[in-house]
């Protein structure tokens, strides 16, 4: 399978209603959690739904989609961590240090095509993106499948699937979650 990735501009808004359908991916959550917390859970889906194109509206692309042809098969929320002020507010996954890193938080893949790979498609699109942006660290916030009684949400990527794209566990204050990371400075060229 051939994807093509794309930033999540206005333009392709359609595009992201149709990958997530009426619910709205994960709940009705329009990948607003990270942003306001479980007040998501509080309002209607519709206003989610419409903060979040107000911010793919005003820009930067808050993400990647995946495609496969014409069809958006997959997405991942590729952010500067501070856009993202409910992981401060998280205690398991409060900041490890105070590195500008950019924040690799959700996913959400089209039935049909989970467990195909999309995920690590968007995960090295994302170093991509990351690094063109200059940013010193990209981080994930996965579920370790391998610990007994994790939680079945995986909206936040697995482990696994990090470790396998170069991440490494930079704190882990719960044993099924992880904080990932990836440095990119260590790969990045001296400046001229």
């Amino acid at each position: 399978m051939k994807l093509t990735i794309r930033q999540l501009t206005p333009d392709l808004w359609p595009d992201l209603e149709a990958l997530f359908g009426k619910g709205g991916a994960s709940s009705g959550c329009w990948c607003m959690y990270w942003r306001i917390g479980s007040q998501y859970y509080k309002r209607p889906r519709e206003e989610n739904k419409a903060a979040f194109r107000r911010l793919v509206k005003r820009g930067p692309p808050p993400g990647l989609l995946a495609f496969d042809g014409d069809m958006a098969v997959g997405w991942c929320q590729l952010t500067p961590r501070d856009a993202l002020p409910w992981l401060n507010r998280t205690r398991i996954l409060k900041p490890v240090d105070d590195v500008p890193v950019w924040a690799l938080s959700c996913f959400y893949v089209r039935r049909g095509y989970r467990k195909r790979g999309v995920t690590s498609v968007l995960i090295a699109a994302a170093v991509k993106a990351a690094k063109r942006a200059k940013a010193p660290a990209l981080e994930a916030y996965p579920v370790d499948t391998q610990v007994p009684k994790s939680t079945t949400n995986i909206f936040t990527g697995t482990a696994s699937t990090f470790a396998r794209a170069g991440f490494k566990t930079v704190a882990c204050r719960v044993p099924s979650r992880p904080i990932m990371r990836l440095d990119l400075k260590a790969n990045r060229p001296p400046e001229p």
